[in-house]
Protein backbone atom coordinates (compact mmCIF):
# COMPACT_ATOMS: atom_id res chain seq x y z
CA UNK A 1 0.00 0.00 0.00
CA UNK A 2 3.07 2.54 0.56
CA UNK A 3 4.68 1.25 -2.44
CA UNK A 4 0.99 2.68 -4.22
CA UNK A 5 0.73 5.45 -1.97
CA UNK A 6 4.24 6.46 -3.44
CA UNK A 7 4.18 5.81 -7.06
CA UNK A 8 0.66 7.95 -6.96
CA UNK A 9 2.94 10.52 -5.18
CA UNK A 10 5.56 11.07 -7.69
CA UNK A 11 2.22 10.67 -10.80
CA UNK A 12 0.99 13.71 -9.01
CA UNK A 13 -2.25 12.33 -8.22
CA UNK A 14 -2.10 13.90 -4.99
CA UNK A 15 -5.97 13.19 -3.40
CA UNK A 16 -5.14 9.42 -4.13
CA UNK A 17 -1.68 9.45 -2.88
CA UNK A 18 -3.41 10.90 0.90
CA UNK A 19 -6.26 8.29 1.27
CA UNK A 20 -2.93 5.72 0.72
CA UNK A 21 -0.89 7.54 2.94
CA UNK A 22 -3.75 7.42 5.81
CA UNK A 23 -4.64 3.83 5.25
CA UNK A 24 -0.41 3.10 5.48
CA UNK A 25 0.06 5.04 9.05
CA UNK A 26 -3.36 2.92 9.93
CA UNK A 27 -1.79 -0.23 9.40
CA UNK A 28 1.48 0.81 10.68
CA UNK A 29 -0.25 1.68 13.98
CA UNK A 30 -1.69 -1.74 13.76
CA UNK A 31 1.53 -3.54 13.55
CA UNK A 32 2.86 -1.88 16.64
CA UNK A 33 0.00 -2.55 18.69
CA UNK A 34 -0.40 -6.43 17.97
CA UNK A 35 2.18 -7.75 15.48
CA UNK A 36 5.90 -6.26 15.50
CA UNK A 37 7.87 -8.33 18.11
CA UNK A 38 10.87 -6.09 20.31
CA UNK A 39 11.67 -2.33 20.80
CA UNK A 40 13.82 -2.18 17.69
CA UNK A 41 11.33 -3.13 15.52
CA UNK A 42 8.38 -1.03 17.03
CA UNK A 43 11.04 2.25 16.47
CA UNK A 44 12.17 1.50 12.85
CA UNK A 45 7.86 1.16 12.48
CA UNK A 46 7.38 4.46 14.03
CA UNK A 47 10.27 6.03 11.84
CA UNK A 48 8.56 5.01 9.06
CA UNK A 49 4.71 6.18 10.57
CA UNK A 50 6.33 9.59 11.32
CA UNK A 51 7.66 9.88 7.84
CA UNK A 52 4.51 9.00 6.10
CA UNK A 53 2.05 10.93 8.05
CA UNK A 54 4.60 13.98 7.91
CA UNK A 55 4.25 13.89 4.13
CA UNK A 56 0.01 12.80 4.45
CA UNK A 57 0.22 16.27 6.39
CA UNK A 58 1.89 18.14 3.55
CA UNK A 59 -0.34 16.70 0.76
CA UNK A 60 -3.41 17.86 2.82
CA UNK A 61 -2.36 21.09 2.89
CA UNK A 62 -1.66 21.68 -0.55
CA UNK A 63 -4.57 20.33 -1.23
CA UNK A 64 -6.72 22.68 0.91
CA UNK A 65 -4.54 25.39 -0.93
CA UNK A 66 -5.27 24.91 -3.97
CA UNK A 67 -9.61 24.09 -3.28
CA UNK A 68 -10.26 28.02 -4.61
CA UNK A 69 -13.98 29.07 -5.36
CA UNK A 70 -13.67 29.46 -9.05
CA UNK A 71 -14.79 33.45 -9.54
CA UNK A 72 -17.73 34.12 -11.77
CA UNK A 73 -18.13 34.80 -15.07
CA UNK A 74 -17.19 38.50 -15.69
CA UNK A 75 -15.61 38.96 -12.49
CA UNK A 76 -12.31 40.28 -11.77
CA UNK A 77 -10.41 37.56 -9.70
CA UNK A 78 -8.08 39.90 -8.09
CA UNK A 79 -11.55 41.90 -6.94
CA UNK A 80 -13.28 38.33 -5.89
CA UNK A 81 -10.28 37.99 -3.54
CA UNK A 82 -10.36 41.90 -2.33
CA UNK A 83 -14.41 41.43 -1.48
CA UNK A 84 -13.07 38.46 0.32
CA UNK A 85 -10.79 39.87 2.31
CA UNK A 86 -13.35 42.43 2.89
CA UNK A 87 -16.23 40.55 4.14
CA UNK A 88 -13.97 39.00 7.15
CA UNK A 89 -14.92 35.33 6.89
CA UNK A 90 -14.69 33.37 10.01
CA UNK A 91 -12.19 31.03 10.51
CA UNK A 92 -14.64 28.33 10.46
CA UNK A 93 -15.61 29.14 6.74
CA UNK A 94 -11.85 29.57 6.00
CA UNK A 95 -11.33 25.83 7.23
CA UNK A 96 -13.70 23.27 4.92
CA UNK A 97 -12.26 20.45 7.04
CA UNK A 98 -13.05 22.60 10.58
CA UNK A 99 -16.82 23.17 9.03
CA UNK A 100 -17.30 19.51 8.18
CA UNK A 101 -16.18 18.62 11.95
CA UNK A 102 -18.49 21.08 13.91
CA UNK A 103 -21.46 20.07 11.09
CA UNK A 104 -21.00 16.89 12.16
CA UNK A 105 -21.33 17.46 15.73
CA UNK A 106 -24.51 19.93 15.07
CA UNK A 107 -26.13 16.31 15.36
CA UNK A 108 -25.45 16.32 19.21
CA UNK A 109 -27.31 19.16 19.63
CA UNK A 110 -30.85 18.20 21.51
CA UNK A 111 -33.28 20.90 19.63
CA UNK A 112 -36.34 19.31 20.76
CA UNK A 113 -36.53 19.34 24.52
CA UNK A 114 -37.33 15.86 26.18
CA UNK A 115 -40.73 17.43 28.42
CA UNK A 116 -39.08 15.78 31.43
CA UNK A 117 -39.56 17.98 34.63
CA UNK A 118 -37.87 18.12 37.95
CA UNK A 119 -41.41 17.20 39.23
CA UNK A 120 -41.14 13.61 36.80
CA UNK A 121 -37.54 12.67 38.70
CA UNK A 122 -38.41 11.03 42.17
CA UNK A 123 -35.96 11.78 44.83
CA UNK A 124 -32.14 12.29 43.99
CA UNK A 125 -32.98 15.84 45.52
CA UNK A 126 -29.65 15.87 46.42
CA UNK A 127 -28.67 15.86 42.38
CA UNK A 128 -31.56 18.08 41.46
CA UNK A 129 -29.96 21.06 43.48
CA UNK A 130 -26.16 20.48 42.29
CA UNK A 131 -27.36 20.86 38.43
CA UNK A 132 -29.42 23.71 39.74
CA UNK A 133 -27.21 25.46 41.56
CA UNK A 134 -24.44 25.05 38.04
CA UNK A 135 -27.08 25.70 35.82
CA UNK A 136 -30.18 26.75 36.16
CA UNK A 137 -29.04 29.66 38.99
CA UNK A 138 -26.71 30.92 36.94
CA UNK A 139 -28.99 31.63 34.22
CA UNK A 140 -31.61 33.28 36.32
CA UNK A 141 -29.35 34.70 38.63
CA UNK A 142 -26.45 36.03 36.77
CA UNK A 143 -25.33 38.51 39.31
CA UNK A 144 -24.81 36.36 42.55
CA UNK A 145 -21.89 34.11 40.32
CA UNK A 146 -19.50 36.98 40.43
CA UNK A 147 -16.21 37.12 41.52
CA UNK A 148 -14.69 34.09 42.79
CA UNK A 149 -18.12 32.45 43.18
CA UNK A 150 -18.38 30.88 39.84
CA UNK A 151 -20.75 27.78 39.02
CA UNK A 152 -19.16 24.35 38.88
CA UNK A 153 -17.80 23.33 35.58
CA UNK A 154 -18.04 19.90 35.75
CA UNK A 155 -20.13 17.26 37.55
CA UNK A 156 -19.83 13.80 37.70
CA UNK A 157 -23.05 11.48 38.21
CA UNK A 158 -22.65 7.87 39.12
CA UNK A 159 -24.54 5.42 40.30
CA UNK A 160 -25.93 1.47 39.64
CA UNK A 161 -27.38 0.93 36.20
CA UNK A 162 -30.85 2.25 35.79
CA UNK A 163 -31.16 4.79 38.92
CA UNK A 164 -32.10 8.02 36.52
CA UNK A 165 -28.79 9.55 35.51
CA UNK A 166 -29.94 10.35 32.09
CA UNK A 167 -33.33 10.89 33.49
CA UNK A 168 -31.90 13.53 35.04
CA UNK A 169 -30.25 15.06 31.94
CA UNK A 170 -33.40 15.03 29.91
CA UNK A 171 -34.87 16.84 32.78
CA UNK A 172 -32.06 19.13 33.10
CA UNK A 173 -32.05 19.71 29.21
CA UNK A 174 -35.94 20.67 29.86
CA UNK A 175 -35.42 23.32 32.32
CA UNK A 176 -32.54 24.67 31.08
CA UNK A 177 -34.54 26.57 28.45
CA UNK A 178 -31.61 29.32 27.34
CA UNK A 179 -28.90 26.56 27.29
CA UNK A 180 -27.73 24.69 24.47
CA UNK A 181 -28.12 21.45 25.38
CA UNK A 182 -25.00 18.88 23.45
CA UNK A 183 -25.82 14.48 24.24
CA UNK A 184 -22.70 13.11 22.98
CA UNK A 185 -21.43 9.59 23.31
CA UNK A 186 -18.46 7.87 22.24
CA UNK A 187 -19.73 6.90 18.66
CA UNK A 188 -19.85 11.21 18.16
CA UNK A 189 -16.33 11.45 19.11
CA UNK A 190 -14.36 8.60 17.91
CA UNK A 191 -13.35 8.57 14.14
CA UNK A 192 -11.05 5.52 11.99
CA UNK A 193 -9.40 8.59 10.66
CA UNK A 194 -5.96 9.34 12.56
CA UNK A 195 -6.56 12.49 13.69
CA UNK A 196 -9.74 13.56 13.57
CA UNK A 197 -10.72 12.02 16.57
CA UNK A 198 -9.20 14.69 19.07
CA UNK A 199 -10.18 17.02 16.22
CA UNK A 200 -13.25 16.10 17.27
CA UNK A 201 -13.42 16.85 20.86
CA UNK A 202 -11.83 20.38 19.91
CA UNK A 203 -14.31 21.04 17.74
CA UNK A 204 -17.40 20.14 20.57
CA UNK A 205 -15.84 22.26 22.96
CA UNK A 206 -14.69 24.93 20.64
CA UNK A 207 -19.11 24.65 18.96
CA UNK A 208 -20.33 24.84 23.18
CA UNK A 209 -18.33 28.14 23.20
CA UNK A 210 -20.45 29.64 20.50
CA UNK A 211 -23.15 28.82 21.94
CA UNK A 212 -22.71 28.77 24.88
CA UNK A 213 -24.77 28.98 28.21
CA UNK A 214 -24.05 25.11 26.98
CA UNK A 215 -24.32 21.89 28.85
CA UNK A 216 -22.48 18.67 27.24
CA UNK A 217 -23.37 15.63 28.63
CA UNK A 218 -21.29 12.17 27.98
CA UNK A 219 -23.33 9.46 28.68
CA UNK A 220 -21.27 6.19 29.63
CA UNK A 221 -18.16 8.81 29.75
CA UNK A 222 -15.74 6.00 31.10
CA UNK A 223 -16.00 4.71 27.33
CA UNK A 224 -14.20 7.92 26.50
CA UNK A 225 -11.95 8.68 29.66
CA UNK A 226 -10.96 5.42 30.93
CA UNK A 227 -7.74 4.91 32.90
CA UNK A 228 -4.52 5.25 30.49
CA UNK A 229 -2.09 2.76 29.94
CA UNK A 230 1.08 1.10 27.93
CA UNK A 231 -1.25 -1.19 26.15
CA UNK A 232 -3.70 0.89 25.03
CA UNK A 233 -3.83 2.54 21.31
CA UNK A 234 -2.18 5.98 20.59
CA UNK A 235 -5.45 7.13 18.95
CA UNK A 236 -7.07 6.39 22.71
CA UNK A 237 -4.49 8.43 24.47
CA UNK A 238 -4.75 11.52 22.28
CA UNK A 239 -8.73 11.51 22.59
CA UNK A 240 -8.19 11.95 26.39
CA UNK A 241 -5.79 14.16 26.11
CA UNK A 242 -7.55 16.52 23.69
CA UNK A 243 -10.30 15.88 26.83
CA UNK A 244 -8.43 17.03 29.39
CA UNK A 245 -6.77 20.32 27.60
CA UNK A 246 -10.17 21.02 26.70
CA UNK A 247 -12.03 20.78 30.10
CA UNK A 248 -9.50 22.48 32.08
CA UNK A 249 -6.13 23.32 29.93
CA UNK A 250 -4.17 26.48 29.71
CA UNK A 251 -5.72 29.20 27.45
CA UNK A 252 -8.81 27.43 27.13
CA UNK A 253 -12.18 29.99 28.32
CA UNK A 254 -15.31 27.34 29.75
CA UNK A 255 -16.96 30.31 31.40
CA UNK A 256 -20.73 29.40 30.87
CA UNK A 257 -20.01 25.56 29.67
CA UNK A 258 -20.50 22.61 32.30
CA UNK A 259 -19.57 19.10 31.06
CA UNK A 260 -22.09 16.94 32.82
CA UNK A 261 -20.84 12.73 32.27
CA UNK A 262 -22.87 9.88 33.51
CA UNK A 263 -21.39 6.33 34.17
CA UNK A 264 -22.20 3.06 36.50
CA UNK A 265 -18.31 2.32 36.72
CA UNK A 266 -16.39 5.33 37.80
CA UNK A 267 -13.52 3.52 39.08
CA UNK A 268 -11.94 2.80 35.80
CA UNK A 269 -12.28 6.52 35.07
CA UNK A 270 -8.60 8.44 34.48
CA UNK A 271 -7.74 10.69 37.82
CA UNK A 272 -6.79 13.53 36.02
CA UNK A 273 -10.30 13.07 34.04
CA UNK A 274 -11.78 12.48 37.79
CA UNK A 275 -10.23 15.83 39.31
CA UNK A 276 -11.89 17.91 36.21
CA UNK A 277 -15.63 16.46 37.72
CA UNK A 278 -15.49 18.89 40.66
CA UNK A 279 -18.76 17.70 42.04
CA UNK A 280 -19.05 13.68 41.73
CA UNK A 281 -22.46 12.69 43.13
CA UNK A 282 -23.97 9.36 44.01
CA UNK A 283 -26.90 8.52 42.16
CA UNK A 284 -28.16 5.81 44.85
CA UNK A 285 -30.73 3.28 44.67
CA UNK A 286 -34.47 4.41 45.41
CA UNK A 287 -35.19 4.65 49.07
CA UNK A 288 -38.56 3.38 49.62
CA UNK A 289 -40.60 7.03 49.84
CA UNK A 290 -39.28 7.48 46.27
CA UNK A 291 -40.39 3.97 45.56
CA UNK A 292 -43.76 4.95 46.41
CA UNK A 293 -43.89 7.57 43.81
CA UNK A 294 -41.97 5.51 40.96
CA UNK A 295 -44.80 3.28 40.81
CA UNK A 296 -47.58 5.94 40.76
CA UNK A 297 -45.55 7.76 38.12
CA UNK A 298 -45.67 4.71 36.03
CA UNK A 299 -48.54 3.90 36.39
CA UNK A 300 -50.24 6.90 35.61
CA UNK A 301 -53.60 7.47 33.91
CA UNK A 302 -54.17 3.75 33.49
CA UNK A 303 -57.21 2.13 34.83
CA UNK A 304 -56.26 0.42 38.17
CA UNK A 305 -57.50 -0.37 41.60
CA UNK A 306 -54.45 0.13 43.76
CA UNK A 307 -54.76 2.36 46.91
CA UNK A 308 -51.78 4.13 49.19
CA UNK A 309 -51.34 0.93 51.16
CA UNK A 310 -51.18 -0.88 48.09
CA UNK A 311 -48.19 1.35 46.92
CA UNK A 312 -46.38 1.04 50.28
CA UNK A 313 -46.44 -2.52 50.41
CA UNK A 314 -44.97 -2.83 46.62
CA UNK A 315 -41.89 -0.31 47.85
CA UNK A 316 -41.49 -2.50 50.94
CA UNK A 317 -41.21 -5.30 48.56
CA UNK A 318 -38.79 -3.69 46.42
CA UNK A 319 -35.50 -3.18 48.83
CA UNK A 320 -32.34 -3.13 46.31
CA UNK A 321 -35.00 -2.48 43.08
CA UNK A 322 -33.64 0.47 40.82
CA UNK A 323 -36.22 2.92 39.58
CA UNK A 324 -35.46 0.66 36.11
CA UNK A 325 -36.33 -2.45 37.35
CA UNK A 326 -39.53 -0.69 38.93
CA UNK A 327 -40.36 0.06 35.46
CA UNK A 328 -39.95 -3.22 34.16
CA UNK A 329 -42.30 -4.68 36.92
CA UNK A 330 -45.15 -2.20 36.02
CA UNK A 331 -44.97 -2.74 32.55
CA UNK A 332 -45.56 -5.98 32.70
CA UNK A 333 -48.61 -5.62 35.44
CA UNK A 334 -49.64 -3.17 32.88
CA UNK A 335 -49.64 -6.30 30.13
CA UNK A 336 -51.79 -8.48 32.69
CA UNK A 337 -55.48 -7.30 31.64
CA UNK A 338 -53.98 -7.63 28.15
CA UNK A 339 -53.53 -11.19 28.35
CA UNK A 340 -56.54 -11.62 30.71
CA UNK A 341 -58.94 -10.48 27.78
CA UNK A 342 -56.54 -12.73 25.08
CA UNK A 343 -57.19 -15.79 27.57
CA UNK A 344 -61.00 -15.59 28.79
CA UNK A 345 -63.36 -17.76 27.49
CA UNK A 346 -66.38 -15.61 28.48
CA UNK A 347 -67.33 -12.27 28.80
CA UNK A 348 -70.35 -10.37 30.59
CA UNK A 349 -72.00 -6.96 29.98
CA UNK A 350 -70.72 -3.68 32.29
CA UNK A 351 -71.68 0.03 32.70
CA UNK A 352 -68.61 2.07 31.69
CA UNK A 353 -67.05 4.99 29.48
CA UNK A 354 -66.77 4.98 25.73
CA UNK A 355 -63.23 3.53 24.31
CA UNK A 356 -63.84 5.97 21.99
CA UNK A 357 -65.01 8.79 24.23
CA UNK A 358 -64.56 8.71 28.01
CA UNK A 359 -66.90 11.79 28.36
CA UNK A 360 -69.75 9.21 27.17
CA UNK A 361 -70.92 6.50 29.61
CA UNK A 362 -72.86 3.05 28.05
CA UNK A 363 -73.99 -0.51 28.99
CA UNK A 364 -73.55 -2.71 26.65
CA UNK A 365 -69.01 -2.96 27.44
CA UNK A 366 -67.83 -6.23 27.78
CA UNK A 367 -65.41 -7.37 30.17
CA UNK A 368 -63.77 -10.63 30.73
CA UNK A 369 -65.13 -12.69 33.61
CA UNK A 370 -65.22 -16.53 35.17
CA UNK A 371 -67.09 -18.96 33.60
CA UNK A 372 -69.30 -19.05 36.98
CA UNK A 373 -70.70 -15.68 36.70
CA UNK A 374 -74.63 -15.34 36.52
CA UNK A 375 -74.37 -13.04 33.08
CA UNK A 376 -71.16 -14.44 31.54
CA UNK A 377 -71.64 -14.55 27.97
CA UNK A 378 -69.32 -17.89 26.24
CA UNK A 379 -67.50 -15.74 23.45
CA UNK A 380 -63.57 -14.98 22.96
CA UNK A 381 -62.01 -11.66 22.19
CA UNK A 382 -61.84 -12.32 18.48
CA UNK A 383 -65.76 -11.94 18.96
CA UNK A 384 -66.08 -9.21 20.35
CA UNK A 385 -66.40 -5.32 18.69
CA UNK A 386 -63.31 -3.00 18.81
CA UNK A 387 -65.62 -0.26 20.80
CA UNK A 388 -67.15 -2.35 22.84
CA UNK A 389 -64.24 -4.08 25.11
CA UNK A 390 -63.96 -2.65 28.78
CA UNK A 391 -60.51 -2.06 30.22
CA UNK A 392 -60.23 -4.49 32.95
CA UNK A 393 -58.50 -2.32 35.47
CA UNK A 394 -54.82 -3.19 36.66
CA UNK A 395 -54.79 -4.91 40.04
CA UNK A 396 -52.65 -5.41 43.36
CA UNK A 397 -52.92 -9.12 42.41
CA UNK A 398 -51.06 -8.03 38.65
CA UNK A 399 -48.60 -5.92 40.31
CA UNK A 400 -47.54 -9.41 42.75
CA UNK A 401 -47.71 -11.51 39.76
CA UNK A 402 -45.38 -8.98 37.94
CA UNK A 403 -43.00 -8.10 40.81
CA UNK A 404 -42.28 -11.96 41.88
CA UNK A 405 -40.91 -12.93 38.05
CA UNK A 406 -38.98 -9.96 37.40
CA UNK A 407 -34.99 -10.05 39.99
CA UNK A 408 -33.58 -6.80 40.71
CA UNK A 409 -29.78 -6.36 38.10
CA UNK A 410 -27.67 -4.61 40.67
CA UNK A 411 -25.57 -7.07 42.63
CA UNK A 412 -23.57 -6.71 45.97
CA UNK A 413 -20.42 -6.83 44.23
CA UNK A 414 -21.00 -3.66 41.85
CA UNK A 415 -23.01 -1.96 44.52
CA UNK A 416 -19.32 -2.52 47.02
CA UNK A 417 -17.20 -1.17 44.62
CA UNK A 418 -19.77 1.57 44.07
CA UNK A 419 -19.87 2.54 47.62
CA UNK A 420 -16.15 2.36 47.80
CA UNK A 421 -15.81 5.33 45.27
CA UNK A 422 -18.31 7.18 46.87
CA UNK A 423 -16.17 7.05 50.48
CA UNK A 424 -13.33 7.94 48.50
CA UNK A 425 -13.97 10.57 45.81
CA UNK A 426 -17.91 10.93 46.15
CA UNK A 427 -20.89 12.79 47.89
CA UNK A 428 -24.60 11.55 48.32
CA UNK A 429 -26.88 12.52 45.53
Amino acid sequence: MVTKATEEDRNKNYEEALRLYEHSVEHFLHAIKYEAQGDRAKDSIRTKCMQYLDRAEKLKSYLAKSKKKPVKAGEDSSKSEDKKSDSGDSDTDSDPEKKKLQTKLEGAIVIEKPDVKWSDVAGLDGAKEALKEAVILPLRFPHLFTGKRIPWKGILLFGPPGTGKSYLAKALATEANNSTFFSVSSSDLVSKWLGESEKLVKNLFELARQHKPSIIFIDEVDSLCSSRSDNESESARRIKTEFLVQMQGVGTDNDGILVLGATNIPWVLDSAIRRRFEKRIYISLPEEPARVVMFKLHLGNTSHTLVDEDFKKLASMTEGYSGADISIIVRDALMQPVRQVQTATHFKKVRGPSPKDNSIIVDDLLTPCSPGDPAAIEMNWMEVPGDKLFEPPVTLKDMLKSLSTTRPTINEEDMSRLDKFKADFGQEG
